[in-house]
């Protein structure tokens, strides 16, 4: 195989890890926002923003890596993208810069600090929905020929994108509760026992609801699962998920310390790998595959050589910044 065929493969790879580790790393840290407004007092959202104060901004590494890659390797579905979603990627990205800016002010305010909690709520909120419909809208498949984007600049709204954009905001909150339950003790882990109880049904229903559509949408995303007998093979993943979500549920209702979140990951991870399987080997559905969005092989080759240095230094980083800050995080900790 020449590199025309092997570098759009390793980059799919890569870019795919990097929306991975965004959607898990970064996810729990809007969960927490989307869940502060069940916080019982400002000492308590001054908590549950403490567990994340050191690592959060270090997450959005993985989101400049996906986007950025993207360009690189494959700039003709990055045109397309932006050109058929610029609405709510704009939203996404006002919508972090509020939830990045509330995180700062509010530990800095005093007569404020009450407003910076709710825009931390309304950004984390926003940029989790905003991200889900533009989930929705990939998966749903855009419209295409030769190429080129047909669409509006409104095509992505559909109930689907819609339904998706919700999913993914209480997936969030899922990853948020877990993440408090690892971090805290407590009153503030008893509230978020008491969250993530509802949640693991909540979002189990909407993964059950979400795949149910998927046969259904234009861009034929799990006809893989069905053709040839590739269900067979690919069975083991909605099973894992299902099995997954059991133990999680018993884990919560346990009250296990690390275990909730672990598997809340894996329980993410899953669904990733569910959609890839589906969509391989497109970049965008309905039509547009890796080979065709790619870029050049030396373009690709040369940025590789880059990346090749520095995902493990991001790595590496993220593993130390974790690692430093292990372990619960107390009620009277501050954020200076």
């Amino acid at each position: 195989m020449d590199a025309a065929t092997v570098l759009p493969v390793v980059w799919f790879f890569i870019i795919g890890f990097g929306v991975l580790m965004y959607v898990l790393m970064d996810g729990f840290v809007l969960g927490i926002g989307i869940l502060a407004p069940f916080a019982e007092s400002e000492q308590q959202l001054d908590q549950m923003m403490n567990t994340a104060a050191p690592i959060w901004d270090g997450n959005e590494t993985w989101l400049v890596l996906g986007g950025a890659g993207l360009l690189a390797a494959f700039p003709k579905a990055y045109a397309i993208a932006l050109s058929g979603l610029y609405l709510p990627v704009l939203l996404m990205l006002i919508a972090l810069i509020l939830r990045g800016v509330s995180f700062e002010f509010r530990f800095k305010a005093h007569t404020s600090k009450h407003l910076w909690g709710i825009c931390f709520g309304v950004g984390s909120i926003a940029a989790g929905f905003a991200q889900g419909v533009i989930l929705g809208a990939i998966v749903e498949g855009m419209p295409l020929a030769e190429g080129r984007y047909l669409g509006g600049p409104l095509d992505w709204f559909s109930p689907f994108s819609m339904l998706t954009g919700v999913a993914v905001v209480f997936g969030y909150a899922l990853l948020g509760s877990t993440w408090l339950i690892l971090k805290t003790d407590g009153p503030l882990q008893n509230v978020a026992f008491a969250l993530t109880r509802p949640l693991v049904a909540v979002v189990v229903a909407f993964m059950g609801l979400v795949s149910t559509w998927l046969p259904f949408l234009s861009s034929q995303i799990m006809a893989r699962w069905f053709e040839s007998g590739n269900f067979v093979w690919l069975s083991p993943v909605p099973l894992l998920a299902l099995v997954n979500a059991v133990v999680l549920w018993r884990a919560v209702m346990r009250r296990a310390d690390y275990a909730p979140f672990i598997l809340a990951l894996t329980f993410f991870g899953l669904g990733f790998v569910g959609l890839v399987l589906g969509m391989w080997p497109n970049l965008l559905p309905p039509s547009l595959s890796i080979w065709e969005a790619a870029a050049p092989p030396s373009s690709q080759g040369f940025v590789l050589v880059g990346t090749a240095i520095m995902l493990p230094a991001v790595l590496g980083y993220t593993w130390w910044s974790y690692s430093v800050f292990r372990g619960k995080v107390a009620a009277d900790s501050g954020y200076h």
